[in-house]
């Protein structure tokens, strides 16, 4: 399957690439053209480094007939590109945030829908077995007994401008996805949230944010989503979560302590995780979800309703006061 990487302009495109790269029956292309080539993190010498054909041009990629592509371009970016490769006839794994607006994530996912092909949100925790089973326990309701309150938790690290938004451009949809994914898509009705931006200094994009997501089932979601300048390592391997019953509650971990203890190297504390490469898993189980004409994580439906709860997290900041959601569109 002829897969492409379209744009480096995030910080992951590269490493997307290479473990499409080291995929088998996956024949990987390359497109960056607003990249510049004397930018050994871009596209063009990430291409010369892996040996992979590169595209030097959007006409010159969508030429080629990618069955997949993997969108990691500027968020503002991403809605011209997923419309391109739907019409390319292009499968589509988008990075968060899928868009900016509201408006501009639905034609996304209409451009996908009246192209046939299947619109999917980078969300790694959502494609492990570990977390299909926790939601597979939970849904036949014996584990824990009636959901009532979901807390999470991703703190990555502050590494400087990235042009995602933040902590909650970015970092909330990595819990709201597994949320939206374990309460079966069922919209929100209230948000609250408190941020700040002390690490970054744009009140748009805040380093720190705690959002408080109400459901009509009654379902309480809290997540904390804050960056820090020296983040534990355990919260860099991916985010965890509880999920409380009204009879007992789950913990849940991405990627959970193997081997821990002090690193006289490093002076400092020493962290050994489990289990497998997210990103591996994730792009693996896109590809041969393609492949046998299935979905898999989050698709594009789910990502509007995240990116919803965003927004309403943002205004939520911004006033002070929670913001009711209306009954979404369509």
């Amino acid at each position: 399957m002829k897969v492409a990487v379209l744009s480096f302009a995030h910080e992951r495109a590269a490493t997307y690439a290479r473990l499409l790269n080291d995929m088998p029956g996956v024949d990987l292309v390359i497109a960056d053209p607003d990249g510049s080539p004397d930018d050994p993190a871009r596209g063009h010498a990430v291409a010369r480094q892996l040996d992979a054909p590169y595209a030097g041009s959007w006409d010159e990629v969508f030429a080629l007939r990618p069955g997949a592509v993997v969108v990691t371009s500027e968020t503002d970016r991403r809605r011209e590109l997923v419309e391109r490769a739907a019409a390319a006839g292009a499968h589509v794994l988008c990075e968060q945030p899928m868009a900016v607006e509201e408006a501009d994530a639905r034609a996304m996912v209409r451009a996908c829908e009246d192209a046939g092909v299947r619109l999917t949100l980078v969300s790694p925790a959502c494609f492990g077995p570990a977390f299909t089973a926790v939601r597979e326990g939970l849904a036949d309701g014996t584990a824990i007994g009636r959901l009532t309150t979901l807390h999470g938790a991703y703190n990555s690290p502050a590494t400087g401008e990235r042009g995602d938004g933040g902590a909650l451009g970015a970092d909330a949809a990595f819990l709201l996805d597994m949320v939206d994914a374990v309460l079966g898509g069922e919209p929100a009705e209230q948000v609250y949230a408190q941020a700040n931006s002390l690490l970054g200094n744009d009140p748009d994009a805040p380093s720190a944010a705690l959002v408080t997501v109400r459901y009509p089932s009654g379902t309480v979601a809290s997540i904390d989503c804050s960056r820090s300048v020296a983040a534990h390592p355990s919260a860099v391997d991916g985010p965890t979560m509880s999920f409380i019953g009204d009879r007992a509650s789950v913990e849940f971990h991405a990627r959970p302590r193997l081997l821990g203890g002090f690193d006289a190297a490093t002076a400092g504390e020493r962290w050994e995780a489990g289990g497998s490469d997210l990103y591996a898993v994730m792009l693996g189980e896109f590809v041969a979800a393609v492949g046998e004409g299935r979905g898999a994580g989050p698709d594009g439906a789910a990502g509007v309703r995240t990116l919803r709860i965003v927004q309403a997290a943002r205004a939520s900041a911004r006033t002070g006061r929670p913001v009711d959601l209306a009954a979404p569109a369509g």
